[in-house]
């Protein structure tokens, strides 16, 4: 196949080229429409790395299906009914009520049903670190009350029954494995961090000279045999 006919078959279906300056309307759609992804720099990591570090060293006390039939009767629901217990959607993660971190530090709250509810990912996700009850009625970013769910009330009568239902563990970790073993743990996590600083730095460096080399950037051509394969398959 020659290449004009690779080009012709490569274009064919696309929108026409922009020939008139964009109406506001244009503007307002193309750019809900497009979103670049987010840029990820180890400085953004850091959230997660201390994460991974309170995970690390938290019991994970896993239910007994006992234990979860009766997790689910206490919050009015079953095994066909379950859904997040913040706001009533689909179900597709069970959240910790309490907080399992905190300034960094684990709040010593561990993994177990008393500590476990049904919740959806903009729950899961909006809520994070923070105090259920402060959250599910606060202006966060997919609250229940920012979302404007209609029985936020109810939800937290719920959810108050679910604590008393069986109190959750609170462990003192730094009394069991000693001051000293505990501390050079979290120093252990500060070295992390610290070295993850120093190499953005020279990621920043890095990325600096490769965009200001903008015009020594080439595009890769489109093999003509890549093209006629992709146009065959489809």
């Amino acid at each position: 196949m020659h290449a004009a006919e690779a080009c012709r078959r490569l274009t064919r279906g696309r929108a026409t080229l922009v020939n008139a300056p964009l109406s506001k309307d244009q503007i307002r759609r193309l750019r809900k429409a497009f979103r670049m992804p987010a840029v990820q720099s180890m400085a953004s990591r850091k959230t997660s790395i201390t994460n991974a570090f309170v995970s690390a060293i938290i019991p994970v006390v896993r239910p007994t299906d006992e234990d979860i039939a009766e997790a689910l009767a206490v919050l009015g629901m079953t095994a066909e009914t379950v859904s997040c217990v913040y706001c009533g959607d689909k179900c597709n993660a069970w959240d910790h009520l309490q907080p399992l971190v905190v300034n960094r530090r684990p709040t010593g709250y561990i993994s177990e049903i008393a500590n476990l509810v049904p919740a959806c990912q903009p729950c899961n996700s909006s809520k994070g670190n923070s105090r259920w009850r402060d959250w599910m009625g606060g202006k966060a970013s997919q609250s229940p009350t920012t979302r404007g769910i209609q029985d936020v009330q109810a939800r937290v009568a719920r959810l108050e029954a679910y604590e008393r239902w069986r109190r959750p563990t609170l462990v003192d970790f730094e009394a069991i494995v000693g001051h000293d073993a505990y501390e050079a743990y979290w120093q252990e996590l500060d070295r992390v961090i610290g070295e993850m600083e120093r190499s953005q730095g020279i990621a920043n460096e890095l990325h600096m000279k490769i965009a200001n080399a903008r015009p020594e950037w080439q595009v890769r051509p489109v093999a003509v045999k890549d093209v006629s394969s992709n146009s065959e398959s489809g």
